[in-house]
């Protein structure tokens, strides 16, 4: 059995989906119909904080959150928003934000530096 390093499935991930450091995100942060979305785990908000306004989707909730069809699908994500996720250090959120556009989901970016990057930009944080 040959396991296929998360690594290169990351930099394949960034190879076909838009991606930008945490200082270019800050500019979308508070603009209307831009959804910033939080896909660390409960534990790392509570210790590490979150991007005010975040709406927070647990990585393993994701695709049935996103599909209409599906009986866990958020409104969140029938809004027709601009979606930018983000973790911890931008790894989970390429994988995400691939999973979200092979769904059909429409303007899907991810923070490419994570939150590790947003907090080094000086982002604005809330505590959760």
């Amino acid at each position: 059995m040959s396991i296929r390093p998360v690594a290169k499935m990351v930099a394949e991930a960034n190879s076909q989906v838009a991606h930008m450091p945490a200082t270019d995100a800050l500019s979308l942060h508070g603009q209307a119909g831009v959804t910033f979305v939080d896909l660390r785990d409960p534990r790392e908000l509570s210790r590490d904080g979150m991007i005010p306004d975040a709406f927070h989707a647990t990585r393993g909730m994701l695709e049935f959150w996103i599909d209409p069809a599906s009986p866990y699908a958020k409104e969140a994500f029938q809004t027709g928003n601009r979606f930018v996720f983000y973790c911890a250090s931008g790894w989970r959120s390429a994988l995400a934000a691939k999973a979200a556009q092979d769904m059909g989901l429409e303007n899907v970016s991810h923070i490419e530096d994570g939150f590790a990057g947003w907090k080094k930009a000086g982002g604005p944080m809330a505590q959760r």
